[in-house]
C-alpha cells in the first residue's frame, strides 16, 4: 500500500500533471466563486481536454477542478453573501455577517483552512474505509431515503430563528416548488401551465442564484448609493489565516462532527454537499454553547459548512470507485472520464488498476494542498474586491449570474427564472422569512417524494413498511421527536417573556 501511494505521488508530481493540477485548482476556484458556475460545469467543460491525456493526467485534472470549485464557493458566500455553489449555502449564514463586522478576512481564512481539513478527512475515509462504507450505503433503499429526507426536513425549525411558522411556510413552499414538472415514477406533468420549459422543473442552480444572488443584489442596490450605509466595511488587518491557535483548537470537535456528517452524506448517492453543509450547520448550532450567535457572525457556522462540503469530495468517490455508482453529479462526469480511458470502476478496480487508484488518492491530497496555497495567496486579493463600488460591482455580478443560468441549457427561460426567484427572495427578506428552509425543502423534496412512492411500490401500498423497517422507522421516530422538541422550545421561549412581564408588573404594584 505504501509503495503504491509513493508511485501515485510520483505520478501526480511529474511536471506535466502537476502543472495541469495547478491550473485545474485555479480554474475550479474561479468557477466556485462566480455565482451561477459550479463544479459540475467546470468538470463537464474540461472533460473533452482529457481525451488526449493519459488516465492519470486526465483524472488528476478533473479531481483538481472538483476540489477547487467546491472550496471556491466560500469566496462569494462570505464577501457577497451569495453562495458560489450549492455546497456553500450555509457558509453565507455566518460568513456574510462576519464580513459586515469587518471580519471578512478572518472568515475567509477559517473557511480555507477547514475546507482543506475536510478534504483531507474525506481522502482518509476514501483510502481506509471505502469498501465498508459503500456496502452500508448500498443497503439503503427507498424506505431509508424517505425517512432520512423527512428527518432532515424537520430540522427546518432550527434555522427558523424568530418564527417557526415562517420557517415551516418557507420549507413547505420550497417543497411545493420542487414538484413542478414531470412527476417521478408515473411521469405525470404537474403545474407546468402548458410551458414546455417547465417540464424538467426548476434547476437547483437557478433557484439558488435567484434566491441568494439576485435577491442580495436587489437588497444591496437599495443602499449602494448611500455613502454611509452602502460603504464597504472596515477590514481588520490579519496575520496568517486571521485566527488564533486557540480558536483553531476550540473548533476541532465541531470540525470533526461536520467532517463525519459530510463523509456519511457524501457516500449516499444523489444527496451531496448541497445538503450536507446545511445539516452540519444545524448540528453545530444544536451542539453549540452559544447558539444565539449563529446567523450573526460566528466562525462555528463557517467551520461546520466548509468542513462538511469538502468532506463530501472524497466520500462521493467511494461508491464510484468501489461499486461503479457515482455519488453526485460531478462523480457521474468522472465516471464518464474513467470509461473514456477504458477503466471500469467497481470492486475489481482495486485489484486490476491499483496504481491508478492510489494516483487518485495522491491527486486528492495534492489538490487539497494546492487549494490551500492558492486561496491563501489570493486572500488579500479577494478582500480588495470589497473596495469596488457597489453600483459597479452589482451589475457585473448580475450579468455573471445570467451567463451562468444561460449556460445550464442555453435557454433564455433560465435567465427569467433567476429573476423571478430573485424577486421572491427579496420578498422573503422584506417579510422576515428565512431563505434556508425554502432551499432545504426544494433540495429534499424530490428525494422524499420519489423514495416515498418507490417505497409504497415495494411494500405493495402498505404504509407500515416505513415503520417496520428498522432504519427508516428509527429516523421517522427521530423526526417526530424533533418536531415535538422544537414545538416545546418555541412554546417555552414565548412563555418566558410573558412570565418576566408578570413579575415586573407585580414588583411595580
Amino acid at each position: 500500500m505504501f509503495d503504491l501511494l509513493i508511485q501515485g505521488f510520483a505520478a501526480v508530481l511529474s511536471p506535466q500533471i502537476f502543472i495541469l493540477m495547478v491550473a485545474g485548482v485555479a480554474v475550479g476556484i474561479v468557477f466556485g466563486a462566480v455565482p451561477g458556475l459550479t463544479a459540475v460545469m467546470a468538470v463537464a467543460l474540461c472533460l473533452p481536454m482529457t481525451y488526449g491525456l493519459g488516465p492519470a493526467a486526465g483524472i488528476s485534472l478533473l479531481i483538481a477542478l472538483f476540489v477547487g470549485a467546491t472550496s471556491g464557493g466560500l469566496i462569494s458566500a462570505i464577501l457577497l453573501k451569495i453562495p458560489g455553489t450549492p455546497a456553500s449555502i450555509a457558509t453565507t449564514f455566518d460568513g456574510g455577517p462576519m464580513m459586515e463586522k469587518g471580519e471578512g478576512a478572518k472568515a475567509l481564512g477559517v473557511g480555507i483552512v477547514f475546507s482543506f481539513l475536510g478534504t483531507i478527512a474525506s481522502v482518509a475515509a476514501l483510502a481506509f474505509i471505502a469498501p465498508s462504507l459503500a456496502k452500508v450505503a448500498l443497503s439503503f433503499g427507498p424506505h431509508e431515503y424517505f425517512a432520512i429526507a423527512v428527518f432532515s426536513l424537520t430540522l427546518i425549525a432550527t434555522l427558523s430563528s424568530g418564527s417557526m411558522a415562517k420557517g415551516i411556510f418557507a420549507g413547505v413552499l420550497g417543497f411545493a416548488v420542487s414538484t413542478v414538472g414531470i412527476a417521478p415514477v408515473d411521469a405525470t406533468t404537474r403545474f407546468t401551465f402548458g410551458q414546455v420549459e417547465l417540464n424538467a422543473g426548476f434547476s437547483i442552480l437557478t433557484v439558488l442564484v435567484g434566491m441568494f444572488a439576485v435577491a442580495e443584489i436587489i437588497k444591496v442596490a437599495e443602499t449602494s448609493r448611500n455613502p454611509v450605509i452602502g460603504a464597504p466595511p472596515i477590514l481588520i488587518k490579519i496575520k496568517g489565516f486571521g485566527f488564533s491557535m486557540a480558536e483553531f483548537i476550540g473548533q476541532i470537535p465541531n470540525a470533526t462532527r461536520s467532517a463525519v456528517i459530510g463523509i456519511v452524506i457524501g457516500i449516499l448517492p444523489g444527496i451531496g454537499a448541497g445538503t450536507s453543509n446545511i445539516i452540519a450547520y444545524i448540528a453545530a448550532k444544536k451542539r453549540s454553547k452559544t447558539p444565539e450567535k449563529f446567523g450573526k457572525g460566528t466562525i462555528e457556522g463557517v467551520v461546520a459548512s466548509e468542513t462538511a462540503n469538502n468532506a463530501g469530495i472524497g466520500s462521493a468517490m467511494i461508491p464510484l470507485l468501489t461499486l461503479g455508482i457515482p455519488g453526485d453529479a460531478v462523480t457521474a462526469i468522472m465516471l464518464g472520464g474513467l470509461m473514456i480511458h477504458g477503466i471500469q470502476p467497481g470492486p475489481m478496480l482495486f485489484l486490476t488498476q491499483a496504481p491508478l487508484v492510489y494516483t487518485i488518492f495522491a491527486a486528492l491530497i495534492v489538490s487539497a494542498f494546492l487549494m490551500l496555497l492558492l486561496e491563501f495567496w489570493g486572500l488579500r486579493i479577494f478582500i480588495k474586491l470589497l473596495a469596488i463600488p457597489k453600483h459597479i460591482l452589482l451589475p457585473v455580478i448580475l450579468v455573471l449570474c445570467a451567463v451562468g443560468a444561460f449556460g445550464l441549457a442555453s435557454r433564455v427561460f433560465d435567465i427569467w427564472t433567476i429573476l423571478a426567484f430573485g424577486v421572491l427572495g427579496y420578498g422573503f427578506v422584506k417579510a422576515g422569512i428565512p431563505t434556508a428552509p425554502f432551499i432545504i425543502g426544494f433540495i429534499l423534496g424530490p428525494m422524499a417524494e420519489t423514495s416515498f412512492r418507490r417505497g409504497l411500490q415495494l411494500s405493495r401500498g402498505d404504509y407500515t413498511g416505513f415503520l417496520t423497517n428498522p432504519i427508516s422507522g428509527t429516523f421517522l421516530v427521530l423526526a417526530v421527536v424533533s418536531i415535538l422538541w422544537q414545538a416545546y422550545s418555541e412554546y417555552r421561549s414565548t412563555r418566558r417573556p410573558a412570565a418576566v412581564n408578570l413579575l415586573k408588573m407585580g414588583g411595580e404594584e
